[in-house]
């Protein structure tokens, strides 16, 4: 029987998937009959997440293949533009939230260095004149 799944690919924590045609008892990655597109779950930026050839999934689907969950959410999610816009803005929602984190720390870490320099400054000024008292004392006594 033939399945319409995903073939993992890429690297150590860096998944990437592709939309396989392939004999159920072959083992996940193995070789496949025909690739179908593709899916990347940690696209970034201009990166494209998932591309999906309708046409191809049609013709395996009428040849009686059958059609994994995830796969059949990838193709609802490629073909209704509003999941992955919702899907978008939720991803942009959280990256503004990290950067202001970030940038919030970064001013406190800041702000507390500033500190820290201007109390170390105002120590050493007070105490650098009183070691120099006591060397002048023995230079007029000889």
């Amino acid at each position: 029987m033939v399945k319409i799944r995903l073939a993992r690919g890429g690297a150590k924590k860096k998944p990437f998937y592709s939309i396989v045609a392939t004999d159920s008892r072959k083992r996940r990655d193995s070789g496949y009959i025909e690739r179908l597109g593709y899916f990347n779950p940690v696209a970034r930026g201009q990166e494209v997440r998932l591309t999906i050839e309708e046409d191809k999934i049609e013709y395996w689907a009428s040849k009686g293949a059958q059609i994994s969950e995830r796969v059949k959410q990838l193709i609802k999610e490629f073909k209704d533009p509003s999941i992955r816009e919702k899907r978008v803005a939720v991803q942009e929602a959280k990256a503004e939230k990290v950067a202001t984190a970030i940038a919030t720390k970064l001013v406190a870490e800041a702000k507390a260095e500033a500190e820290a320099k201007a109390a170390t400054t105002a120590v050493a000024e007070v105490e650098v004149p009183t070691e120099e008292a006591p060397a002048e004392e023995e230079k007029s006594a000889e």
